[in-house]
C-alpha cells in the first residue's frame, strides 16, 4: 500500500460510538451527492479516491483576487466588475472573514441533530444596500467562448457549493441573500505570444441559490455513516466503474 493510503487510513474517520462532533467538509457533502458508496468508503472505511494534483494556477488567481477585493474593502470603493454589471454590492468588512476563508477551518456550523460539524471556506463576502450578505466564489479556467452562465452539467457542483456556503453563513446568524455571485476568470489563449503573463476576461455570474436541501442531506449522510452496510454506487460514478472493472480483470 502506498504511503498516501497508509497515512490516510484511520484519519478523521467516522466512529458511530464517538460522542465528539465529526467534521464534515462541504466537498464531502458533494461527494455523498455524487456517489454515496465513494463517500462511505472515504469517511467510514478510510479508502478515498487517489489524490489529485493541486490546481496551483487557480489558487494563484484566487489569492490575487482576494488581495484586489481586500484593497477595495479598505478604501470603501467598489470593483469595476461590480460597476460594469450594475450590481448592488460592495466588498464588506467582517471580523471573521479571514477565518472563513481559511482552508480546513472556514465557516462552521454544528448540526445539533446529527453532531456533524459542517465547514467550508468561502472566497469572498459582499453586502448590498439592504444589508444582506452576498456569498461570492471565484472560478478560473481557459475556454474559447465567453462564460456568462452556469449552463453545463458539471456546473451543478458549483451551484451546490454556493448553496452550502449560503447555508453555512446563515447558520452563523447573518442575513444572506439568495443571490450569490461567481467571479469567473477566463484565460485568453488567442494572443500572439505569451510574454510571461496570462490575460483574463472577467465575468460576473449571478446565481439564485436554494439551500433548503442541505439540512435533509446532512441527515441522510448521518444515517449513511451510522450504517454497517456499504451503499450502492451511483450509476454514473467513474471511480466505482473503474473499481469494478479492475476487480473483474484481476478475477476478484
Amino acid at each position: 500500500m502506498s504511503e498516501y493510503y497508509t497515512a490516510k487510513r484511520g484519519k478523521n474517520l467516522y466512529n458511530p460510538k464517538s460522542t465528539e462532533p465529526f467534521k464534515l467538509s462541504r466537498s464531502k457533502i458533494d461527494l455523498f451527492v455524487k456517489c454515496p458508496r465513494c463517500f462511505y468508503l472515504d469517511r467510514r472505511l478510510g479508502v478515498g479516491a487517489p489524490p489529485m494534483f493541486p490546481y496551483t494556477l487557480n489558487s494563484a488567481v484566487d489569492t490575487l483576487l482576494k488581495k484586489e477585493f481586500d484593497l477595495l474593502r479598505k478604501s470603501g470603493d467598489t470593483h469595476p466588475l461590480i460597476k460594469k454589471y450594475g450590481v448592488d454590492a460592495f466588498p464588506v468588512k467582517h471580523e471573521l472573514l479571514e477565518e472563513w476563508r481559511t482552508n480546513f477551518t472556514g465557516v462552521r456550523v454544528l448540526d445539533k441533530s446529527t453532531n456533524l460539524l459542517i465547514f467550508g471556506a468561502i472566497d469572498d463576502l459582499w453586502q448590498n444596500s439592504k444589508g444582506e450578505y452576498l456569498v461570492v466564489d471565484y472560478k478560473s479556467t481557459s475556454k474559447p467562448e465567453e462564460i456568462n452562465a452556469l449552463d453545463k452539467d458539471w456546473h451543478d457542483g458549483y451551484k451546490r457549493q454556493m448553496e452550502i456556503y449560503q447555508w453555512l453563513v446563515r447558520g452563523n446568524g447573518l442575513k444572506v441573500s439568495n443571490i450569490g455571485y461567481f467571479v469567473y476568470c477566463n484565460a485568453d489563449t488567442g494572443l500572439e505570444k505569451f510574454d510571461g503573463k496570462l490575460e483574463f476576461a472577467l465575468t460576473l455570474i449571478p446565481y439564485e441559490g436554494d439551500d433548503s436541501w442541505v439540512s435533509s442531506k446532512i441527515k441522510e449522510i448521518h444515517k449513511c455513516l451510522n450504517s454497517d452496510t456499504i451503499p450502492q454506487s451511483a450509476e454514473d460514478c467513474d471511480l466505482c466503474a473503474y473499481r469494478q472493472a479492475a476487480s473483474e480483470a484481476l478475477g476478484k
